[in-house]
């Protein structure tokens, strides 16, 4: 593994070209150096209470942003690499992260429990408890963000849409398979995007193949399919099979019998060259954004993030006209 600062000035261990599975990471993390205890704490954590590995299947993306990125994102009409100076060398990104809803929590439990008990009667069908959103408690799947307090939802399709045609002259992104990064308890998987012009500059990372055993893939219906590794970030439950009866249930853990681990998440980092902007018509902006609460552990400073009514107040001025700004919805479950 290699380390760098990156551009929000923390120290990131990574390894390019490659989204390695907690085991291989694992592997890594032992034969590096210069990795401090801090960050093995809690990825050599054992005794992790039992959880799923459902399949997502998604179809938004979001932007998180602060207020200096909300309005430099309403200056220029869209989306570009904010970042200035710019280290050499590094490609100019904008990125974005995969956006886990309500109904794609049900549909990935369907499938689950689908591939766990296949030959389930409709009776037990009928008696399976929904479980799948009491795992999904890491800031992968919250409402709140660790990175400002305005976030921008796109459907994926839009998205890739819209970079195809000024980005790519209408010819399909490539997509490739860029690097783990991992934190103190986050682990990072991202996928690059760009133009196939661009094929020579960044060929000596793997493109992002439909391999059934990958942590992500990008499927030619239109969405990425997620296969996360680590999904509660805190476990506050435990997956219970009654294979006798077909069922899954859930226990809830108490005081020390509760486990804090890492937790992954996708990133999809679309390139851009110096001062391009993925753009889109400023009502589809207004249309798209919400306002987010400060979630736990931010990466931006408390200072970075305002108060609904700052937020509302900054939006009308920035979006005359546009509405009541309404609090992000995501895949927040309900029991913690």
């Amino acid at each position: 593994m290699r380390r760098q600062e990156n551009r929000r000035g923390h120290d990131e261990d990574f390894c390019e070209g490659q989204h390695l599975k907690l085991g291989d990471l694992k592997e890594k993390a032992l034969r590096t150096e210069h990795l401090e205890e801090e960050k093995k704490i809690y990825l050599f954590k054992e005794n992790i209470p039992e959880y799923p590995r459902p399949e997502f299947h998604v179809t938004h993306l979001q932007h998180d942003t602060d207020r200096d990125g909300l309005k430099g994102i309403r200056r220029d009409n869209g989306f570009r690499d904010p970042f200035d100076p710019h280290p050499p060398g590094s490609p100019r990104l904008v990125w974005w992260s995969l956006m886990v809803r309500p109904e794609d929590i049900q549909s990935a439990e369907r499938r689950l429990l689908e591939q766990i008990y296949p030959d389930r009667t409709e009776e037990q069908v009928q008696r399976q408890q929904s479980f799948l959103e009491k795992f999904a408690t890491s800031p992968a799947f919250l409402k709140s963000s660790r990175l400002g307090s305005y976030r921008f939802t796109f459907p994926l399709e839009e998205l890739l849409t819209a970079y195809s045609q000024q980005f790519c002259a209408n010819a399909q992104p490539v997509m490739r398979v860029y690097k783990t990064v991992l934190y103190k308890q986050e682990v990072m998987y991202a996928v690059l995007v760009h133009s196939p012009a661009n094929e020579k500059l960044f060929s000596k990372f793997p493109l992002l193949t439909d391999d059934p055993n990958a942590i992500c893939v990008y499927s030619n219906d239109g969405h990425f399919i997620w296969r996360p590794e680590a999904m509660c970030e805190t476990h506050s439950f435990k997956l219970v099979h009654r294979r006798d009866e077909n069922q899954v249930e859930v226990k809830k853990l108490f005081g020390r019998d509760r486990e804090f681990y890492v937790w992954d998440h996708i990133t999809v980092a679309l390139h851009v060259e110096d001062g391009q902007v993925l753009e889109f018509d400023p009502d589809k902006l207004r249309k798209n954004l919400t306002y987010c609460e400060k979630g736990t552990a931010p990466i931006n400073s408390k200072e970075k993030f305002d108060d609904d009514k700052s937020a509302e107040a900054l939006v009308e001025e920035l979006w005359p006209g546009g509405g009541v700004l309404v609090k992000a919805q995501s895949a927040e479950a309900d029991a913690v």
